[in-house]
């Protein structure tokens, strides 16, 4: 029957199912089953009820098989049958058991003849019955019927492939004779999965119900689309027979003569019918299961150590201790503290690839955006000049001044510096906004606890809002100190800096190139405060050109729908050609943020943005005079100097500042008081009440891992030294193009060749098999048998040692 040594192996896998059942899909095993395959009334019930030898599966029209019915036939000497469902309520009345697949397919899936993929376990006992495991699962379909979904054919492959693309998985694919083999649905699903044909036996029903003058020996033979485990034909019971409650017993009997009695089959009528595919199954299952179960170990032993410390500490785990409650708050909170001064101060664990938080963020806003944000602040060139020779007349009135006003010059920079409030106060609300974030991120390892993760968020934020009001007052302080006293004896004032420091290197993309031109091209740029310079490389060794900054300004350009690059451009506002012979030189980007930045650079380097201005001629746009225009521009290079000196003690003024009193103020008090405040806000168990999944995690863990156990267990006391045999060769499993599915070919000429290749047809039924060619697993093989050649026509075939 099995292998020696090994008839303890389905049942084995049988206890495996029932151990994980209890948990669901928690452990996601695959474990060692055959799944039955094949279209609408292929005959697939039928011959599972043949298998138990009772009627015990739905009957009807469609799909009556609307979930996967998992089928444990058991050897035993009385017969009865269980559902897990319902464990412990014994059916002897298989009328009984047919009634309850029904009721608990419509208890799932309702009665509109829809599916789902929650299986149904059943176990049946019988001393007809060999170990066996299968899978039924829903018929193929195309058509929706009744109150289907118009997606039924997709629903119900997908089901199938969740079963099948198992590796554990053998498949058993059901095709009805009287069908073209060719369109068989069941193996086109088989050959998706199972190319190789290592998993795929073919099951060919139906053969009394062939055309006459036909029949499906080349399919039984293995000739035409060959399988490596080969076919075996069954005779079911007609729709007469089963509507006139034909004894199965006497079906099994009539198939027998069937295949003795048919001209076509009778030579291999020991290895056709029901029982023989019963027998065949039960062994390849059997050497199946021992084939898996070392790499199936293996898994449950790995999982087993994965869940081995998050189970220990569950196991001892009592939720109402108040011990433990107090014991798990300190902890939470102390991990939470950690975690923030991590994501703040930086950190070498949980490092995130995909953006910028956290303390990195915080520093881009400290070094890019806020200094942008400055920059933008700048007045226009032509605004400025303006703005002084008004100045420089009003101070004047009515008199004629010789020479340069202070007043003016500090009009000017007071009214500078003031403009500084604006990015001062954005800074310390974009670091508030990151600090938040970072609250929020921190607090997700507290989503057991929900009243203490919304607590802790809510102490630590309006911590942190408090301490905004006083940040934004001391930043407020620092712009005002500026304004009180304008220090003309500052070391560094009328000190220009040197025009040869680079500000910023990178990549850019020079966009505008024609085609013939070579395209756009990345280049290594360098800006200074007198040029923007590229060079072929990083190296800076081939330099491609240099332009000058004078009269240079920066316009946004849109970006393109085909266009994945973000886009400015430069030009001259004297409508001068930039580069070569464009008025205009288009650098681009990967990101928005890298435009933002390189458009600050260029601020900084006196590169300014093109503002469109309309401008009306009144009374007050009048030309300078020689005089006035030299004050101007005296005036105009003094404000330059001392805003340089005053950006620049912002710029390292308020990151401190807010370091100070806002991330610095925060880290101390999550460290020193956010746990008295937990205390103090109200009842500490209450705090401590778990979430309802993480109490549904660690019932799921523990009870996973029990299962793991138990399985460990089950399989430590099965021996697996056997005796077996190795998987059959390698068949050509090629398509033949122009098959006839089971329909008989006319005898081929004895030059016919032996060997069947791709595109040619079977070999003669009477030839003997091709010298280096064993013969399949099927009708004269078995996974028990070592492999031979087909017989010939009308010979019995040779005595197998077993």
């Amino acid at each position: 029957m099995g292998n020696r040594g090994m008839e303890d192996l389905i049942p084995l896998v049988n206890r495996l199912q029932d151990a994980f059942s209890s948990i669901g899909q928690a452990c996601n095993l695959d474990l060692p089953q055959i799944a039955v395959v094949g279209g609408q009334s292929a005959g697939k019930s039928s011959v599972l009820e043949n298998f138990v030898g009772r009627d015990f599966l739905p009957r009807g029209s469609g799909i009556v098989t609307r979930r996967p019915l998992v089928l444990q036939l058991i050897s035993a000497n009385a017969e009865w049958a269980e559902f897990l469902h319902c464990k412990g309520k014994k059916f002897t009345d298989f009328d009984e058991v047919r009634q309850e697949i029904e009721g608990e397919t419509d208890r799932v899936t309702g009665a509109n003849k829809g599916i789902s993929p929650v299986p149904i376990n059943l176990r049946v006992y019988s001393p007809h019955v060999l170990n066996l495991t299968l899978i039924d699962l829903p018929g193929i379909t195309k058509v929706p019927v009744g109150d289907q979904p118009v997606d039924i054919e997709q629903q119900i492959r997908d089901m199938i492939m969740q079963f099948i693309s198992r590796e554990s998985c053998l498949i058993l694919a059901v095709t009805p004779a009287n069908t073209d083999l060719a369109n068989s649905d069941a193996l086109k699903l088989a050959k998706d999965v199972d190319p190789q044909g290592l998993r795929t036996i073919g099951v060919i029903t139906k053969l009394d119900l062939m055309d006459e003058g036909t029949d499906a020996r080349d399919v039984l033979e293995n000739k035409l689309l060959p399988l490596r485990r080969g076919y075996i034909g069954v005779v079911n019971r007609s729709q007469k027979d089963i509507d006139g409650k034909k004894d199965i017993k006497a079906a099994l009997e009539a198939e027998r003569k069937f295949f003795l009695s048919h001209p076509s089959y009778r030579h291999m009528a020991d290895k056709m019918g029901t029982p023989r595919l019963q027998q065949v199954l039960n062994q390849q299952l059997t050497n199946h299961i021992r084939d898996t179960l070392p790499a199936f170990r293996s898994k449950l032993q790995a999982q087993l150590l994965a869940l081995d410390k998050e189970a220990e500490e569950y196991r001892g785990y009592r939720p109402d201790d108040p011990s433990r409650k107090t014991k798990q708050l300190l902890q939470m909170v102390q991990q939470f503290s950690v975690d923030f001064e991590k994501r703040i101060e930086g950190s070498g664990d949980q490092v995130d690839t995909v953006e910028l938080s956290g303390g990195a963020k915080i520093n881009r806003i400290f070094h890019e955006r806020f200094p942008f944000e400055l920059v933008k602040m700048e007045c226009d060139d032509k605004e400025m000049r303006r703005e002084i020779s008004y100045a420089i007349k009003n101070i004047h009135g009515i008199r004629t001044g010789l020479f340069t006003p202070d007043m003016a010059f500090e009009a000017i920079v007071k009214k500078q510096i003031v403009k500084l409030k604006e990015p001062s106060i954005k800074c310390v609300d974009m670091v508030i906004q990151e600090l938040i974030n970072t609250v929020r991120q921190c607090s997700n390892k507290l989503e057991c606890f929900p009243r203490l993760r919304e607590e802790t968020e809510r102490i630590v934020t309006s911590h942190i809002r408090d301490r905004e009001s006083r940040a934004k007052d001391q930043v407020l302080l620092l712009i005002d100190l500026q304004l009180s006293y304008i220090n003309t004896n500052h070391e560094d004032f009328i000190g220009f800096a040197s025009q040869s420091s680079v500000i910023r290197k990178g990549w850019l993309t020079i966009n505008n190139i024609s085609i013939i031109k070579g395209g756009a091209k990345e280049y290594w740029f360098v800006l200074t405060a007198e040029s923007l310079s590229w060079f072929k490389d990083d190296e800076e060794k081939e330099k491609k050109y240099m332009l000058p900054l004078d009269n240079l300004k920066v316009r946004d350009v849109e970006k393109s729908f085909m266009s994945s690059k973000h886009i400015f451009s430069i030009f001259n506002t004297e409508s001068r050609n930039v580069y070569k012979d464009n008025r205009t030189l288009e650098l681009a980007c990967d990101s928005q943020d890298d435009v933002d930045s390189w458009k600050s650079s260029l601020l900084r380097a006196g590169v300014y943005p093109d503002k469109t201005t309309t401008t009306t001629t009144t009374t007050d746009n009048f030309s300078m005079d020689p005089q006035l225009e030299r004050k101007v521009e005296t005036i105009r290079n003094l404000v330059d100097s001392y805003m340089a000196i005053v950006n620049k003690c912002i710029r390292d003024l308020i990151p401190k500042t807010i370091m100070h009193l806002m991330i610095n103020n925060v880290k101390d008090f999550i460290n020193a008081e956010l746990l008295a405040c937990l205390y103090s806000a109200g009842d500490q168990n209450a705090l401590m009440d778990e979430s309802q999944e993480q109490a549904q995690r660690r019932d799921e863990v523990l009870r996973t891992h029990q299962a793991l156990k138990e399985a460990l267990a089950i399989i430590g006391d099965i021996s697996t030294s056997t005796i077996t045999t190795p998987m059959p060769p390698p068949v050509d499993s090629s398509w033949v193009g122009g098959s006839t599915g089971g329909r008989r070919s006319p005898p081929p000429s004895p030059t016919a060749p032996r060997r069947m290749s791709s595109g040619q047809r079977p070999a003669p039924r009477g030839a003997p098999p091709p010298p280096n060619r064993p013969g399949p697993l099927g009708p004269f093989n078995n996974s028990a048998d070592s492999p031979q050649a087909p017989s010939r026509p009308n010979r019995a075939p040779p005595n197998i040692p077993r």
